[in-house]
């Protein structure tokens, strides 16, 4: 989910690991020359999907990687089955609470919730995982609650070395 800390825990491993890091929606961004939102707003999510899609393919010409992904990129064009055939994936799985207050200050960037008052925040991401959670356990690995730390990643990778 958005908020979950998807580009702190990339950042924290490929540091860690020396492994080249890749934010999916920074790459779309310098692709398209526009912003998440900007795309968003021209061209509309089904655009914006196939764009994401396409770029989470073009990944595969590196070997060993991380990448973060936006909240949404496992729930269209079979992304999640596809990233599952190519390596681990990790559900970071935050609670609600801790994603509405993450997410309160950026709200303007992005483009799902940049419409929203603050307590419509919360109901809204209820149920943006409800309607993503059948993609989020196809997942290799889930991390929640105390486990979304440094020993918890480490664990699942030492499952791999």
């Amino acid at each position: 989910m958005m908020g979950a800390g998807k580009s702190y825990w990339k950042n924290w491993l490929s540091k860690k690991y020396s492994l080249r890091g890749y934010d999916l929606d920074f790459l779309i961004e310098a692709m398209e020359e526009q912003t998440i939102s900007e795309i968003f707003e021209t061209e509309g999510e089904d655009s914006f999907r196939k764009k994401e899609a396409a770029m989470l393919r073009l990944l595969k010409q590196s070997k060993t990687f991380v990448a973060a992904t936006g909240g949404g990129t496992p729930c269209f064009h079979d992304n999640m089955d596809w990233m599952n055939h190519q390596g681990i994936t990790i559900w970071i799985d935050e609670p609600v609470s801790i994603l509405v207050q993450r997410l309160q200050a950026e709200k303007s960037h992005r483009p799902l919730i940049s419409n929203l008052s603050d307590d419509e925040l919360a109901s809204y991401l209820q149920q943006k995982l409800s309607e993503r959670k059948p993609f989020y356990i196809q997942a290799t690995h889930h991390l929640e609650g105390k486990n979304i730390s440094e020993s918890g990643f480490k664990m699942i990778l030492q499952a791999y070395a």
